[in-house]
């Protein structure tokens, strides 16, 4: 019942949820400092007013996660359902589906605290110049990689085939 498309579609969605995540666990390590870690929800209060551009980068994260075209996360998600849907399983789609928008909530409420929200600390942030270049093409990767996945997915799909 496994197909070929389907292990290559949940590779292409390990390696976009690993991308994701390391990008995730990055900007909050940029925001910890010296006795205070990045660890709730609250922390991210006005990080567009402390620094616009890892809000942005965030944003890109968030927005991938929570599986929104045109980032790579909605195609992650969508080669996924694409392939149970193949093997008549929509029902395990549909359930896929529900947690997803369950999951967009959460996603979606930490870019509102970013935006909207005042920060709690007015202190801006101090960013190096290598973090400041690895999360750039960590955030930026998720809109090309989105605009064009094609290439990883056929990587992905050779792995099996």
């Amino acid at each position: 019942m496994i197909t070929d498309d389907g292990y290559g579609a949940a590779l292409f969605y390990t390696v976009v949820y690993a991308l994701t995540a390391a990008g995730g666990f990055g900007v909050l390590a940029m925001i910890s400092r010296r006795g205070f870690d990045a660890e709730n929800l609250d922390d991210l209060k006005g990080l567009n007013e402390r620094s616009g551009w890892l809000a942005a980068m965030m944003a890109l994260i968030l927005f991938s996660m929570a599986g929104v075209p045109p980032t790579v996360g909605f195609f992650a998600k969508w080669f996924v359902l694409e392939s149970i849907i193949r093997v008549d399983l929509v029902w395990l789609a549909l359930v896929a589906v529900f947690f997803s928008v369950i999951g967009a909530f959460y996603y979606l409420r930490a870019i509102k605290t970013m935006y909207f929200d005042k920060p709690i600390d007015d202190q801006p942030l101090e960013i190096s110049a290598d973090s400041h270049v690895a999360m750039s093409i960590n955030g930026v990767s998720m809109l090309v990689l989105g605009m064009f996945p094609t290439a990883l997915y056929t990587v992905c799909r050779a792995a099996f085939g």
